[in-house]
């Protein structure tokens, strides 16, 4: 059974409103307990550019940004994310442009079937973000001051997307992409 179904006899027992901000807009919704927050994204708000790949949050395909912080919107309960600020791949271009990832993708050929592609460009947002506070890596040197932006070197980019998986193998237009767009 579909878990954000709700079963005969429990009507609005497992359900309370939630308030999510996406992509600048906020919603509230009505929602069974269980309902990720990829659900809730896909099929609550008809944003379908978040993609369901493994729902084991071990592909990457469905990365949001929660609070500015990339993260696996299947493993996400709505619910313990009452008032958080998401960001998904349609709110990552604004003012009627790509976002300067979106534009380098699409210079780099970076994507082929596209299925993994929002979740890519979700988390090198996510991961840009992360290295400008000087969040470190596991290939970071780790005698680097902390306070400093950590500087993204092919090896940090490919470490740092590591979480993101491509079937099709378009590693090298992604990092490149990645390092077009790094300052």
């Amino acid at each position: 059974m579909d878990p954000t179904t709700e079963p005969p006899g429990a009507a609005g027992a497992h359900r309370s409103p939630v308030a999510l901000h996406v992509n600048g807009t906020a919603h509230t919704l009505t929602l069974d307990h269980r309902t990720t927050v990829l659900d809730a994204l896909r099929e609550h708000l008809d944003l379908t550019g978040t993609k369901k790949g493994c729902d084991h949050g071990q592909c990457g395909s469905c990365t949001v940004l929660v609070d500015g912080r990339r993260a696996n919107s299947c493993l996400l309960l709505a619910i313990a994310h009452d008032g958080a600020r998401i960001t998904t791949v349609e709110g990552l271009a604004g003012d009627g442009r790509l976002h300067p990832l979106q534009e380098a993708f699409v210079a780099r050929d970076a994507l082929q079937c596209g299925y993994c592609t929002p979740g890519q460009l979700c988390s090198a947002v996510g991961m840009l973000a992360e290295a400008a506070d000087g969040r470190p890596s596991l290939v970071t040197d780790p005698h680097r001051p902390s306070s400093e932006p950590v500087v993204l070197t092919r090896s940090e980019i490919q470490e740092r997307m590591s979480g993101n998986l491509c079937r099709c193998g378009a590693y090298p237009g992604i990092v490149a992409a990645i390092e077009d767009v790094a300052p």
